[in-house]
């Protein structure tokens, strides 16, 4: 698979480890003194490192990328379970969802529905961790969501032109609390400056015991 991933040139690297810091993706480490690409597959090609790094040893390159079984860990690397309340008689929620498609790959980005819209940009995980999603987060919103871990895309350049082709009049990230999470919030801001407009932008994280931060 063709991929977008960063290269890091060993004469310029300094060994700092910055750009190992910066990485939410734990895929780059320091090997012999040298900061070390080591699982290309986990690479989100977001670039937070690059703007880190002292002596601009970290680029861009697209390289054919295999898949990487990859394995995700609650913080602290525990299995953590949550008590969930049972109902007998649990209340019937309505649907706000007011568009399809939803995924950010699929949506046109001059859809009508867009026009004058409050803009819900959500992390797949998030509708499944807080009960109430649909009453809390897209009642009176245009939804749309994505996964920055399994979707092989950058999604700044796609919510770019859905920013600039379109009046949007605000819009709300919702995201979980685990780092790969950090790449939509981060996408959605680079959209925000790309544009070059002034629109109201809220962040809304999610624990992973479903409560609001």
């Amino acid at each position: 698979m063709l991929k977008k991933i960063i290269e890091i040139d060993q004469e310029k690297c300094l060994g700092c480890g910055l750009c190992v810091n910066a990485c939410q993706e734990s895929a780059i480490e320091l090997i012999d003194g040298k900061a070390t690409l080591i699982r290309e597959g986990y690479c989100d090609g977001l670039g937070n490192c690059l703007p880190v790094c002292p002596t601009n040893a970290i680029s861009f390159i697209e390289k054919e990328v295999g898949t990487e079984k990859q394995t995700f860990a609650c913080p602290g690397n525990k299995v953590t379970t949550f008590e969930v309340e049972d109902s007998e008689t649990p209340s019937k929620s309505i649907s706000q969802l007011r568009q399809w498609p939803v995924q950010i790959q699929l949506v046109p980005v001059t859809a009508p529905y867009f026009d004058n819209a409050d803009l819900l940009i959500a992390a797949d995980c998030t509708a499944f961790t807080y009960g109430n999603f649909h009453s809390d987060f897209m009642k009176g919103k245009v939804t749309i969501i994505g996964c920055p871990k399994l979707d092989v895309v950058n999604y700044t350049d796609k919510l770019t032109e859905i920013v600039k082709q379109n009046n949007i009049k605000s819009i709300t990230v919702a995201r979980m609390e685990v780092p790969c999470c950090s790449g939509l919030e981060y996408a959605t801001k680079e959209a925000l400056k790309n544009s070059g407009k002034d629109i109201n932008l809220e962040v809304k994280t999610i624990a992973l015991d479903g409560s609001l931060i």
